[in-house]
C-alpha cells in the first residue's frame, strides 16, 4: 500500500516537500539567531515573519521564455524604430520599459491601470480588435494567442479562438507593417488545457500565408542555449515546449 501511494503521488513530490520542510526549519533557526543578535535599529518579531524559502539557491533561476523573447523583441523594435508601437496583451514589463524610448499603446483583455509617459493602456478583445483595416505599422502580440479560447483568463471557450485572434492581427496590420509574434512551438501541435496551445513551426507559417517571414528565432527547451537566432523548422520540431519568435512583414492588403 505504501509503495502504491508513493508511486501515485510521485517521488519528486515527496522530495519537494522534504526540501520545503528542511528550509523552513533552517528559517526558524536563522530567525532566532537574528532576533538574539539584532541591535536596536529594527524591531524583530514573529508577527512580522515573511518566509522566503525558495531563494537560497546556488544559481539564480529565471523563466527563459519571458526573459529571452522580450529581449529579442526589444532588439527587433530598435531595428524597426517605429514612431509608435501597438502591443496586444504581451508581458506588461515589455511595454513599460520600451515606452521609455518608443510611444506604446498597450491593449489588454483584463485592463491594467499604469500611468507612465509614452504609455497608453486600454481594454480590447483580441478576437475583435478596435482598429481599422491595414492601420497599424508596428504591432506585437507575444505569448498571448496560445491562450485565446481556453477560458484561462475569463475569455469564452472557443476552439478556434486563436485563429480568430490571428486573423485580427493580420487584418489590422498595415501594408509594409511589422508584426512581432511569439507562441510556444514544438514537434507536435497540442492543447495543454487550460493553460495553452503548442504549435508546430509549419502551423504558424501556414496561418500567416502571404506574409513575409523576416526572422524566426527560437528559445529552446531541449538544450541549454538561451536563444537561437535565425533558427529553422527542424530545430523547432525537436522541442516539446520551445518558444518561437516570429517577425512577419505584411506585403499587401489583407
Amino acid at each position: 500500500m505504501v509503495k502504491k501511494f508513493l508511486s501515485k503521488i510521485g517521488v519528486h513530490y515527496i522530495y519537494r516537500k522534504y526540501k520545503l520542510l528542511t528550509r523552513y526549519l533552517q528559517f526558524k533557526r536563522e530567525f532566532e539567531i537574528l532576533r538574539k543578535t539584532n541591535g536596536e535599529r529594527f524591531e524583530v518579531s514573529k508577527k512580522y515573519l515573511y518566509p522566503c524559502l525558495d531563494d537560497n539557491i546556488n544559481r539564480n533561476s529565471f523563466d527563459k521564455h519571458y526573459v529571452y523573447h522580450t529581449a529579442w523583441a526589444a532588439r527587433k523594435l530598435k531595428e524597426i524604430n517605429p514612431k509608435i508601437h501597438v502591443d496586444i496583451s504581451s508581458f506588461i514589463y515589455f511595454s513599460t520599459i520600451i515606452s521609455a524610448f518608443i510611444p506604446i499603446q498597450y491593449y489588454e483583455y483584463r485592463p491594467v491601470n499604469i500611468e507612465l509617459n509614452n504609455l497608453e493602456t486600454k481594454h480590447c478583445d483580441i478576437t475583435n480588435l478596435p482598429f481599422d483595416d491595414n492601420s497599424i505599422v508596428s504591432l506585437s502580440c507575444m505569448h498571448v494567442v496560445e491562450h485565446i479560447g481556453l477560458g484561462r483568463y475569463g475569455d469564452p471557450l472557443d476552439p478556434d479562438g486563436d485563429l480568430k485572434a490571428i486573423n485580427e492581427l493580420k487584418r489590422v496590420l498595415a501594408p509594409n507593417g511589422y508584426l512581432i509574434f511569439v507562441v510556444p512551438v514544438g514537434g507536435k501541435s497540442i492543447i495543454m488545457f487550460n493553460a495553452h496551445r503548442i504549435y508546430t513551426y509549419e502551423q504558424v507559417i501556414s496561418y500567416f500565408e502571404n506574409f513575409e517571414l523576416i526572422e524566426f528565432s527560437l528559445i529552446p527547451d531541449q538544450s541549454e542555449e538561451g536563444i537561437i537566432l535565425n533558427a529553422n523548422n527542424d530545430q523547432a520540431n525537436r522541442q516539446i515546449y520551445g518558444c518561437g519568435c516570429f517577425l512577419f512583414k505584411k506585403n499587401r492588403e489583407y
